[in-house]
């Protein structure tokens, strides 16, 4: 094929293999291709969008020519659409000079962008326009041939060691591909001061337009890391999200949502608030979003801690230092800090109370370690130590003060909320609480607070801005001024920055959060004897299945009471992992805050002697009222949570009970109006052999009354009395209407034929044992009734 060819079905190739920006053509859908599932599909797309495969070797080609293609602004994400339809300029270089707008009877914006920028934009955008294709539940996004892709090009483009490899189709020489100029009749104005470009910061010192090796790699490296950054994390903009901590915009979202529900579509609050609305929560990322942004992440640490040692010398730095190495020292704050902030908020606050909220945290975790991607590894020693955090990485920490303070009260206000119970959410808390925990990182984060709130100097307004944005027309770096070494005023201005100037700053290790996290450890112990207790009922349980089980009821059969938990279905190995994550969680939380050990061992005793005597959990929460027992918050609380619960029990006639699962309806309405029958027939004699004092009475007794109900029932909190009902000595057939049971008296007349028994003398020899067993429980147990026959 000839350039101008290869020209033409370039868009619709890429739009053939990434899918298209409605996301009605599918394309090869990456994110499902995997090797178990398409041996044969999966290396040969791998090959083929490799970075030296045909279809880069292609976008290199065109790339040669200068061709460009257009991107429709209506597909890019939230904040930037919204500004570039305002004609306000987007901060981000990556929009500068390419926004083209349509001719007379043209439809919308585009942006003219180059085969490099137009492949990348589709594969990054990829990922959140097809996230609504099926997806089968058996796939590991990280197995996906998309996933797989994303590591190659960071790897690729993004190197730790050595320098990006020069595209194939690369002239010596070569002028480096600059954007189409964009039409100067409509004047754009820039929201922010503008980041000058590390590639055109290089070459403006260049000779001539021809560009060297090292410029032509920075330009690809900035251009691939800008795209995913914009297309993966820039939903929400700075100023909307500062915005959105407004109390009274918070208010004017909730009274949005209420007319939403309501349905009044007209209401003042909908009309104020309708924009700010969808541009606010339009974007609810999914797990494989999050996976793939945590990849990004973990590869950026390793990428910026590649960076080399710096010189000795101060004035051998700026003459020395390649550009891939300047990208290495600012890639973190410069172009993901911000964005990965604002992202992790709305994570934090929108995610369901899940365990796919495991995703996120493992994202933001990876984030606060940077030293697990340092080239250096720790020393072996022959007990696992925690490794140290080094004094190094302080700058780091403060520097992020946030996404340590900010985000870890998030994440105990949602841990507040979940089952602790659960394995899941256990382990969970356990991952936060032990990677907070490590040695020396706690008292980074206090000496970063304790720099935030010195006092503060005479700063001027939005000075703040300096630390995060060049001045106009000069250098990205030359922003950084070397003289000023106040530790304080950093913290300040990345504090500010994110939050803005009215931001009231919760201590992470002051008194609210200091009760929080002792809520959090109350929770944690309450979980535990939950847990402690679920397994000792299984226990008990399984223990009483015996062979006898299969001919009789137990009591819970009867009167239709709950006592199990998710945890039953899970097994014992879990409830053990529960336990263990629990407790490793509360050491942690207690060497991070320094929690007082004998308050936490109180707080444990109170919640284990919290048992009745049955050995069972306490009621929930309760105050006494006129009507009874009435539930406090805390109380409901421990029901939604699962932490403790009334016994739901029928109570009334076992004989009217709702037919269950296990029954025969037929049978149970037949036999129910042969037993009524026979107690209408012979109620009086039933009664006087009852009121026999001698053992024939008992007998009767055993057989036909119903004893007094279970001592002290767990009734519902809103019944104060309840009078135990007595229904008089009758006879009950309904235990013949169970499969169970009619598959016992199969089982035993077949086994008996093989003895030559017939039914007859088999159904005699049934009613001497039984009869013997009731003489024998008369004898031993007259006050204990397990059934009713």
């Amino acid at each position: 094929f000839s350039l101008k060819e290869l020209h033409g079905i370039f868009p619709w190739l890429v739009e053939s293999i990434f899918g298209s920006l409605d996301g009605i053509i599918v394309g090869w859908n990456l994110r499902c291709l995997q090797g178990k599932t398409n041996p044969t599909e999966y290396p040969v797309a791998l090959d083929f969008l490799d970075p030296s495969g045909p279809m880069m070797k292609l976008v290199y080609k065109l790339q040669a020519e200068e061709y460009r293609y257009d991107f429709p602004v209506s597909y890019l994400p939230g904040p930037v659409k919204a500004s570039i339809q305002e004609q306000i300029l987007p901060e981000c270089s990556l929009y500068h000079n390419k926004v083209q707008f349509p001719s007379s009877g043209g439809l919308g914006l585009n942006l003219a962008l180059n085969p490099f920028e137009y492949y990348m934009f589709y594969f990054a955008i990829s990922l959140i326009t097809q996230k609504n294709s099926p997806v089968a539940h058996h796939i590991s996004p990280s197995n996906s041939a998309y996933f797989i892709l994303v590591d190659t090009y960071l790897k690729c483009f993004l190197p730790t060691e050595g320098s990006v490899l020069p595209p194939p189709y690369s002239n010596p020489g070569g002028a480096i591909p600059s954007p189409t100029p964009r039409s100067p009749a409509v004047p754009f104005t820039s929201y922010g001061m503008h980041h000058t470009s590390l590639l055109k910061r290089h070459i403006a010192h260049q000779p001539s337009v021809n560009a060297d090796p090292a410029s032509q790699e920075i330009w690809r490296s900035e251009t691939l890391l800008q795209i995913f950054v914009e297309m993966w994390l820039h939903h929400y903009s700075l100023e909307m999200y500062q915005k959105m901590q407004s109390p009274h915009v918070k208010l004017e979202v909730l009274h949005y949502r209420l007319s939403i529900s309501s349905k009044h579509h007209g209401s003042p609050a909908q009309s104020s608030y309708q924009a700010l609305h969808a541009y606010q929560e339009s974007f609810k990322p999914t797990e494989e979003h999050v996976l793939v942004v945590r990849l990004l992440v973990k590869h950026l640490h390793a990428f910026s801690n590649s960076l080399k040692p710096e010189p000795l010398s101060p004035s051998a730095h700026s003459h020395t230092a390649s550009p891939l190495e300047e990208f290495k020292r600012v890639v973190i704050p410069r172009f993901v800090q911000e964005k990965l902030y604002i992202f992790l908020q709305h994570c934090f606050g929108h995610w369901p109370l899940d365990a796919s909220f495991r995703a996120v945290l493992e994202m933001w975790l990876s984030y606060l370690q940077p030293w697990r991607y340092a080239p250096e590894k720790p020393p072996q020693s022959a007990e696992p130590l925690p490794r140290s955090v080094s004094e190094k990485w302080a700058a780091f920490i403060q520097e992020n003060l946030l996404m340590y303070t900010k985000l870890f009260v998030g994440f105990l206000n949602r841990a507040l909320r979940t089952d602790l119970v659960s394995p899941k959410n256990a382990l969970m808390v356990f991952r936060v609480a032990k990677v907070f925990a490590q040695p020396n990182l706690a008292e980074m984060i206090l000496k970063g607070e304790q720099l935030f709130l010195e006092p503060e100097l005479v700063i001027p307004h939005r000075q703040h801005r300096l630390f995060m944005t060049p001045t106009l027309g000069g250098s990205f770096f030359s922003s950084w001024p070397p003289t000023i070494t106040d530790a304080s005023f950093k913290v300040k201005s990345h504090v500010y920055s994110l939050e803005g100037q009215d931001f009231q700053y919760k201590q992470m290790f002051g008194t609210e959060v200091r009760n929080l996290v002792l809520k959090l450890a109350q929770l944690i112990c309450q979980a535990q004897q939950t847990a402690k207790s679920i397994s000792d009922h299984s226990a008990e349980t399984t223990a009483s299945q015996s062979f006898f089980s299969w001919f009789r009821f137990t009591p819970s059969e009867m009167n239709g009471s709950y006592t199990g938990n998710d945890l039953d279905e899970i097994g014992q190995d879990s409830i053990k992992k529960t336990d263990e994550y629990l407790e490793k969680a509360l050491e942690y939380l207690c060497q991070i805050f320094k929690l007082n050990e004998a308050q936490l061992t109180q707080m444990m005793m109170k919640c284990g002697t919290a048992q009745d005597e049955n050995g069972k959990k306490q009621l929930p929460d309760c105050i006494e009222s006129e009507d009874g027992l009435v539930l406090t918050p805390l109380g409901r609380y421990q029901i939604i949570n699962g932490l403790r619960r009334f016994e739901v029990q029928y109570q009334g006639d076992t004989e009217l009970q709702p037919i269950r699962s296990y029954e025969n309806a037929t049978l149970v309405r037949l036999l129910f109006r042969l037993s009524s029958a026979l107690n209408e027939r012979f109620a009086y004699q039933m009664d006087v052999l009852c009121s026999r004092e001698d053992f024939l009475g008992r007998l009767c007794r055993y057989h036909l009354t119903n004893p007094h109900l279970i001592q002290k029932i767990r009734y519902s909190p809103m019944v104060k009395d309840r009078t135990s009902q007595n229904w008089g000595p009758r006879i009950s057939l309904r235990f013949l209407a169970s499969y169970r049971t009619l598959m016992s008296l199969l089982m035993i007349y077949f086994i008996a034929s093989w003895f030559y028994i017939g039914p007859v003398g088999c159904t005699f020899i049934i009613l001497i044992g039984y009869f013997l067993y009731a003489v024998i429980m008369t004898l031993f147990c007259e006050g204990w009734k397990p059934h009713e026959h």
